[in-house]
């Protein structure tokens, strides 16, 4: 008797075993609805009309308290909420719009905490911007903890929330066609990071327009696709080069794959899908063929082809009795339409040369306004263009187009 009770035990304990297994397998399995995942990417899946969301399979803890996403297309409205939530949060709903819920939301930049009307928090996100949410682990008493989120390795801000039973979970929300994002949830955070991202991001005022391009410091990184000529990853200046400031280098850190890096000085308006140099109002050295292309999509043969560790510099020899009348237009970027006119429909690849002739060309409204730009590479000058300056100056400008492609930038270099 003795026997057989020891083996209807043995059987019980085997079966407690795994029921604990199972729940513990539900528990920790992560889940999402109208969104697809491939590897750590996850894109929207929906209709626009529909929310995507992704609820990670566990919450953050002390041993792991933050995690970290990349925006890689915005989609049609950048509708994308990172944040926490509960476990079996609903996943028809952007994550804070339900109650014990909370998320940084990138369209408007607002913090929405477990309700559908959203608080303004910090800035608004874009492509290529690295949102960050983690907990501050020793806040956490009598069931609240510090929630703390980031734009680009800086805090934007925190607040204190309930904490669910189960936990908070990371969390991702999506509302409209073409949204992706690349997850990591195994991102760190720490002092040193905060420290280091201080001086990083005092860099990022610098810059007016940045299109597939990431700023950490004076490094500049192509974030985009690099799949086809209309994946042009575009950095623009804030300032436009002037007789105090006249000259700006690049150094290639990393050429990528195909190393198409160009530098030079583009109108303020310039499209955003566009080479510097390829369209009117521009003129740029490109690092791949070693041509200077000016208001074209066909080069000229102008200098030797540029490597990693190769110093690209362009300047502009202002003549001495040059006036300025463009001064007083420098700070309003933020008010300026800076997207290019709508006149008709152009060949997105090359503009060629009848193109260039006909229709509003910048530089034929304000003939005589001509100056010298010159390029350099390693400090030496290979070649100079006159050129006409377009309304509002030239600002200096840099272009991607393939993986992996970084540079070191010094608007600056003979300031000091």
């Amino acid at each position: 008797m003795d026997d057989i009770n020891l083996h209807y035990r043995f059987l019980n304990w085997r079966r407690r075993i795994r029921e604990i297994r199972e729940v513990r397998a539900v528990r920790y399995q992560e889940r999402y609805k109208r969104m697809l995942k491939n590897g750590d990417t996850l894109s929207y899946q929906g209709n626009s009309d529909e929310v995507g969301c992704y609820v990670a399979p566990r919450p953050l803890s002390k041993g792991n308290c933050y995690f970290e996403v990349t925006i890689m297309d915005t989609g049609v409205r950048g509708t994308i909420a990172v944040g926490l939530v509960p476990q079996h949060y609903k996943l028809d709903h952007q994550p804070g719009w339900l109650p014990h819920s909370i998320a940084y939301h990138a369209d408007d930049g607002k913090l929405y905490n477990g309700n559908p009307v959203g608080q303004q928090f910090g800035p608004k996100c874009n492509r290529g911007d690295r949102i960050g949410c983690g907990i501050y682990a020793d806040t956490s008493d009598a069931g609240l903890v510090t929630v703390f989120f980031t734009k680009n390795g800086k805090e934007v801000g925190s607040v204190v929330v309930p904490v669910a039973p189960d936990g908070l979970f990371p969390a991702i929300g999506m509302h409209s066609l073409g949204e992706e994002v690349r997850l990591d949830l195994q991102a760190e955070w720490g002092s040193e990071e905060e420290d280091s991202v201080m001086m990083v991001d005092s860099h990022e005022d610098e810059w007016a327009r940045l299109y597939d391009v990431r700023v950490s410091g004076t490094l500049l990184e192509y974030v985009g696709k690099g799949k086809s000529i209309m994946d042009v990853g575009l950095a623009q200046a804030r300032q436009p080069l002037t007789t105090r400031s006249h000259y700006f280098e690049v150094e290639i850190v990393d050429p990528g794959e195909k190393c198409y890096i160009a530098l030079g000085l583009a109108r303020r308006d310039y499209p955003k899908n566009r080479h510097p140099g390829w369209s009117r109002g521009s003129v740029a050295y490109h690092a791949d063929d070693g041509k200077i292309f000016h208001g074209s999509g066909v080069g000229d043969q102008f200098g030797p082809r540029c490597f990693e560790g190769d110093i690209m510099g362009c300047g502009i020899m202002f003549p001495r009795d040059y006036v300025l009348d463009y001064e007083d237009e420098m700070d309003d970027w933020d008010a300026a339409d800076v997207r290019p006119k709508q006149g008709r429909v152009e060949n997105l690849l090359y503009l060629n040369d009848e193109d260039e002739e006909e229709g509003d060309d910048p530089e034929q409204e304000h003939e005589g306004r001509k100056v010298m730009v010159f390029f350099t590479r390693n400090g030496k000058i290979i070649g100079r263009r006159e050129v006409v300056v377009p309304a509002g100056g030239f600002y200096p400008t840099i272009g991607m187009l393939s993986s992996g492609e970084k540079v070191k930038v010094d608007l600056h270099p003979l300031s000091g």
